[in-house]
């Protein structure tokens, strides 16, 4: 049966290991001996190739390995899994990139010469590339980036500050937003201070001017910063929670959070937060439960007559 899927497949996923997957006789040699121009798939832990290429791995193990997790915290706490199942994410979204291209090389190859591809995605890889913000400067400068928190170790204020009720986001990125938030603030004087003219010079004196920004910031509500930044054009943003997120309503005008029907349930979901031709990007039906599609698949893709998939349900196959 999951030959005769492959014959009449584009794309085949595999997320298991190279030693599980030629003990199964799914890896690349086996399944494009079925057919030549498939495109097969893996997504594993450490990549098809390397010593490290059976050990097992989860999200937590690639984030370990990808230094994300030494660099979240505060300085004086211990290394911190980030807040989202990022190595997951990041190596998913990395395969489908690489199948997309895949088929449009393969469709570009022309039937005479068609061609399919065997990609590799490893979550260490995915997770690393992720932190090329953090690496390539050390590879430039030989200096080790630590722990900061919720700051920049660059920007010279690119942090959150505590305000009257809630905690804000700020981010005085270049010279001009600075001198904006110091005039939005009514404190003109420090805009023009020749002590914190460049990043540099900000830089060396951080702890005093947090100290300063901190100062003023307590003494109104978030929302009352937030629209004064908005009209200073100064980069700044609430610290939400989950609840608030799914209540944004900018978030709910664009799409992004819709329910899906499935029979007589409704189900909330999270669109992909890519806009297509002004239309939030959703899938046109529910996932499947477990063997839901069988008939269907089995039936109309590959001609099994009724009892053949009865035998197949017998056998536990399906």
């Amino acid at each position: 049966m999951l030959h005769d899927l492959v014959r009449k497949s584009d794309v085949v996923i595999v997320n298991l290991t190279d030693r599980v997957q030629k003990k199964l006789g799914v890896d690349h040699a086996a399944l494009s001996a079925l057919r030549s121009d498939i495109v097969h798939v893996t997504i594993s832990g450490f990549g098809l190739q390397g010593t490290r290429r059976d050990f097992p791995c989860y999200d937590l193990i690639a984030e370990g390995y990808s230094s994300v997790m030494d660099l979240t915290g505060e300085a004086d706490s211990p290394p911190q899994k980030i807040g989202t199942p990022a190595a997951d994410l990041i190596a998913g979204m990395d395969a489908a990139y690489a199948t997309l291209a895949a088929l449009f090389d393969r469709q570009r190859s022309g039937s005479e010469r068609k061609r399919g591809h065997k990609i590799d995605i490893s979550m260490i890889d995915s997770m690393t590339r992720f932190m090329s913000p953090r690496i390539v400067p050390y590879l430039g400068s030989g200096i080790v980036p630590h722990r900061t928190g919720a700051r920049d170790s660059v920007i010279s204020v690119y942090q959150t500050f505590d305000t009257r009720d809630r905690p804000i986001t700020l981010g005085l990125g270049n010279d001009g937003i600075f001198k904006r938030f110091w005039q939005a603030v009514g404190q003109p004087e420090l805009a023009d201070d020749p002590r914190y003219a460049t990043n540099a010079q900000r830089c060396a004196v951080r702890a005093e001017i947090v100290e300063k920004i901190q100062a003023v910031l307590v003494t109104q509500t978030r929302e009352h910063w937030l629209k004064l930044f908005v009209e200073h054009n100064v980069p700044a943003g609430p610290v939400n929670s989950v609840n608030e997120v799914a209540q944004d309503p900018e978030l709910i005008a664009r799409g992004l959070f819709y329910t899906a029907r499935h029979g007589e349930q409704r189900i909330p979901q999270v669109g992909l937060g890519i806009t297509v031709d002004d239309n939030n990007a959703s899938y046109r039906s529910a996932p499947p439960r477990l063997g839901e599609h069988n008939d269907a698949v089995l039936g109309g893709l590959l001609g099994y007559d009724s009892a053949k998939i009865a035998h197949l349900k017998t056998q536990k196959a399906i």
